[in-house]
């Protein structure tokens, strides 16, 4: 399914080609067969894609999985933001003109989406409730979440970007479980740091992709004539994309989780052959093995690793322990705080009063109070004030 017909170049452009002055075991052995069809000379020389034509592992795909993973996203950001409807649960709402899909406040959220009660409803990732209240799968559904309308397009365009040319070249079973499983793990890195947030978003998965990208560069290293070039461009876009991690509002830690994950398993899936097995697997004799020992070593590692990265990151989890008591620098790699924004990641929480129509609310946070005339508020309503009251 989704398999196209025809031949196709490694994911990075260029390959290595070798001219026609290298031994072709088919042509050595149609020139001592003098009754075998000329034609058979036509396979000397030529790329690696070109020789790599009938090999499963250069097979051309159309891609449709990526574009149903963001078909998917969209969809439930737009469920999202019909179960918000913040008219009737906040009434304090950004573009009233789109009725029950109007966003909370700018204030109290700028990224134009729901509250974060509605995130937590929906299944953002809160430690609490996957540790103390058994619910796993929070670590799965949270990467199908956004926060607003622009942090949906962000991730979505990346991911189209990205995520198409990948499963072009590589098929969608390969890279749906890269990007699957990469969210996955950024879910694992998140919890165990970000403690008291909730926390959403595809850009683990999307990372993840990027991991995959760069490993696939180096286990196949052989196919490639512009390496060099090609991996600093990556490893720029990588450190540019986690320093603005460390802005405030922002899980970097599902960023470096992803890109870890997909990195290790860019090595176990996106394995191919090496030049010299193509170049001579028609060969009746001494055929090469398919894959170098690097390429077996690399693919062993990265698969241990990465089994001892799920063991190790699920048992600490569900065994509540704190990455930060073991690591006193590791949230620095969140958030990092200057004069202009604090990285306070604690959730805001406030004390109520009401006294008829007036509803009075002090932030524990930061001191402030407010009063408002308000009759019989809903909790998203005083959840709504109360986090703009403590920013």
């Amino acid at each position: 399914m989704g398999e196209k017909d025809s031949e196709t170049a490694p994911i990075w452009g260029k390959t290595q080609q070798r001219e026609s002055s290298n031994i072709d075991p088919v042509n050595i052995e149609s020139s001592t067969q003098s009754r075998q069809p000329r034609s058979l000379n036509r396979s000397r020389g030529g790329s690696y894609a070109e020789r790599g034509r009938g090999v499963k592992e250069f097979r051309s795909w159309f891609p449709w999985l990526i574009p149903c993973f963001v078909i998917a996203n969209v969809a439930v950001f737009v469920i999202t933001m019909y179960v918000n409807n913040c008219p009737k649960k906040s009434g304090d709402c950004f573009a009233g003109f789109l009725g029950r899909f109007s966003f909370q406040s700018t204030r109290e959220n700028p990224l134009l989406g729901p509250s974060s009660l509605t995130l937590r409803t929906m299944g953002g990732l809160e430690v609490k409730k996957v540790v103390k209240g058994d619910e796993g799968w929070r670590l799965l559904s949270c990467n199908w979440l956004h926060g607003g309308v622009v942090h949906l397009l962000v991730n979505m365009l990346t991911l189209l970007f990205i995520g198409m040319r990948m499963e072009r070249e590589f098929g969608f079973i390969r890279i749906g479980l890269l990007y699957l499983i990469s969210g996955f793990g950024g879910s694992i890195l998140s919890a165990l740091f970000l403690r008291s947030n909730i926390s959403v978003g595809a850009s683990g998965a999307v990372f993840g992709l990027l991991g995959g990208m760069l490993s696939e560069i180096f286990i196949n290293w052989t196919i490639y004539s512009n390496k060099v070039v090609t991996i600093l461009t990556l490893v720029l876009i990588v450190a540019v994309n986690l320093g603005l991690g460390v802005l405030p509002g922002v899980d970097n830690f599902a960023h470096i989780g992803g890109f870890a994950t997909g990195f290790l398993l860019g090595f176990v899936l996106l394995i191919r052959p090496h030049y010299g097995w193509i170049n001579q697997r028609n060969a009746p004799l001494g055929k090469p093995h398919k894959y170098k020992m690097y390429q077996v070593i690399l693919w062993t590692v990265s698969l241990l690793l990465l089994l001892g990265w799920f063991i190790v990151g699920l048992i600490s989890l569900f065994n509540n322990v704190d990455g930060n008591k073991h690591c006193s620098w590791c949230h620095y790699l969140s958030c990092v705080p200057t004069s202009r924004w604090s990285c306070n990641r604690e959730p805001a929480s406030c004390t109520t009063t009401q006294l008829g129509n007036q509803l009075s609310m002090t932030c524990l946070r930061n001191g402030k109070s407010g009063s408002y005339i308000l009759a019989n508020p809903s909790d998203s309503r005083i959840n709504s004030l109360c986090v703009q009251l403590c920013r």
